[in-house]
């Protein structure tokens, strides 16, 4: 059983790497069962987790008559569809915007302004002497800070000297985040490799790592 679960799981594999060479029949396989499955699992996991306990139970089984407006909103989401009642897709949709904007807005204020600029209000001494880290760092935030002003021209070295800081630091971070990103992807493919040779290759001539 377990040969016929790594023999599915590597063909599929395969598959996807056969985009590699070019768009093929194969592949196109592959993505529409990862779509369908996906599809598929999330709207179960959705009705058991959200829909059954928060609008079936309550409704149907403990008599929160007040729960029909809120199925009666999500209901006007599928008017999408229609061209004639697609309008009434708005309303749902405006009361989600709203909410959802009411309650995220203060919390990224909080998150996202609030602290970083507590957080990049360090000192510049302290009892050991010279703080140098904390002075890397207030220095990339002003001057990144200065690069993004475009109320006056970044003529003269006292601006272009702050801007090209600036610029460098954007770079590093950059460079940074997509050196990251691509390690991230690289470990993802060695896994894939790894189970290729060693899990499903191994189970079936006896060899592993």
């Amino acid at each position: 059983m377990d040969y016929l679960q790594y023999s599915v799981a590597a063909f599929l594999t395969l598959c996807v790497f056969s985009f590699l060479w070019r768009d093929n029949v194969f592949y196109k396989l592959a993505e529409a069962i990862f779509v369908g499955t996906s599809v598929g699992y999330t709207l179960g996991l959705y009705y058991k987790t959200l829909a059954y306990p928060r609008l079936v139970l309550p409704l149907f089984y403990q008599g929160k008559i007040h729960y029909v407006l809120a199925c009666v909103l999500g209901v006007l989401y599928l008017t999408r569809f229609s061209r004639k009642y697609g309008w009434l897709s708005r309303w749902p949709m405006a009361l989600l915007i709203g909410f959802g904007s009411g309650m995220t807005i203060p919390y990224a204020i909080q998150a996202q302004v609030f602290k970083q600029l507590s957080a990049s209000m360090l000192p510049l001494w302290s009892s050991a002497g010279f703080e140098f880290n904390n002075f890397l760092i207030v220095l990339g935030v002003l001057c990144t800070l200065f690069y993004f002003f475009f109320s006056i021209e970044h003529k003269g070295k006292l601006v272009k000297i702050p801007v090209r800081i600036g610029i460098i630091y954007i770079m590093i971070s950059f460079g940074a985040t997509f050196g990251y990103t691509v390690m991230a992807r690289f470990a993802l493919l060695i896994g894939r490799i790894n189970f290729l040779w060693y899990t499903w290759l191994g189970s079936i001539f006896g060899f592993h790592a």
